[in-house]
């Protein structure tokens, strides 16, 4: 049964804004959670009015994430933090081979901040959810004073489920294992910082953000035991994450620059601000490390998938006790891809 509606004057969504009474737990917190928020993302455990959700869950392990979201500006081509926060915190669930089950999800916000932006961005996370089969089953809304914060801030944690069978880890790759990118890269980051007036420069690239737990089922059943491991490159991007499963696995990694699909718009854009994208934000990406013999057919597979349709084998895990991840170049050169160094962005996702 849904919990019983609050009888009052309604909220002022085209010009209202939040005020300090909105978190003081009080009839006006529960009337924004009532008119935005339980409205955004509805389903029966939601409905309850519990401060948690009981649920039941299948057999298998476990897996747990949590993640927070302060990405500037809060809304940018192809998303905005609400459906970034369900895509950012299901991906980290699925590169762990888990089918994501429930979220839930934390909002600070700021007084001041106004209520017809709070319901996009309430709505934009429910239909992200509601789209990748996940429901956001409990929650929790605090306010600051004007000046404190930033607009709006969102923590999710979500929950899996592996299936039996399926262990994925950062340990596990292994000399000779292939490494897989799924499609483009850098195209989140570009599209942020589009956005940024300081910036300068202007493009119609979009936000690659998307749940990726469709494709990594599809990538379990053709690959099996063969897939070793997946890790989402977001920020500090693909060679940061590749230095890191080297430090993990104990391997080194041997890329081949050229190999890796890098658009033209991102390419452009990352020399006029003098950044390499290697090292830029993705939101709706994977790389996979896979045994050689299982390679080529979990390519094939992949490309067959929407999420997966451009994706490429860029090059092969090595016995290297140094760790380091070298790229060859097109020109035929080599050069090492180390750790990012710093903040290319801040607050990209």
């Amino acid at each position: 049964m849904r919990a019983p509606r609050l009888r009052t004057r309604k909220l002022d969504l085209q010009n209202g804004r939040v005020d300090l009474s909105h978190g003081a737990g009080g009839r006006a917190m529960a009337q924004l959670i009532d008119e935005i928020f339980r409205e955004a993302f509805d389903n029966p455990m939601l409905d309850q009015g519990n401060d948690q959700a009981a649920f039941d869950v299948p057999a298998g392990r476990m897996v747990m994430s949590t993640d927070g979201y302060v990405i500037s500006p809060l809304f940018f081509p192809g998303g905005d933090i609400g459906s970034l926060a369900v895509h950012g915190t299901i991906n980290d669930i699925a590169m762990a081979g888990a089918r994501p089950l429930h979220l839930a999800a934390s909002y600070i916000i700021e007084e001041g901040f106004p209520l017809a932006d709070l319901q996009r961005i309430a709505g934009s996370m429910g239909c992200a959810a509601r789209d990748a089969g996940v429901a956001i089953v409990t929650g929790d809304t605090k306010v600051v004073e004007r000046g404190k914060g930033d607009g709006v801030f969102i923590a999710t944690t979500g929950i899996g489920v592996v299936p039996p069978g399926l262990h994925l880890s950062g340990e596990r790759a292994r000399p000779g294992d292939r490494v897989i990118i799924s499609g483009y890269i850098g195209d989140h980051g570009v599209a942020v910082m589009s956005t940024r007036r300081d910036l300068g420069f202007e493009t119609e690239l979009l936000s690659d953000s998307a749940a990726l737990h469709g494709l990594v089922a599809e990538m379990a059943r053709v690959a099996g035991s063969s897939l070793r491991l997946l890790r989402d490159p977001t920020r500090g991007g693909l060679a940061t994450t590749l230095n890191e499963i080297a430090q993990q696995s104990g391997v080194g990694f041997l890329i081949d620059e050229g190999a890796i699909p890098v658009r033209a718009e991102v390419a452009a854009a990352c020399e006029l601000l003098g950044l390499d994208p290697l090292y830029v934000a993705n939101e709706g990406k994977l790389v996979a490390i896979v045994a050689p013999d299982a390679a080529e057919t979990l390519v094939a597979a992949m490309r067959a998938h929407p999420l997966g349709r451009d994706a490429a084998l860029i090059g092969e895990a090595t016995a290297d006790e140094q760790r380091f991840v070298q790229m060859t170049t097109s020109f035929g050169g080599g050069r090492i891809a180390d750790w990012l160094m710093g903040e290319q962005l801040p607050r990209i996702c």
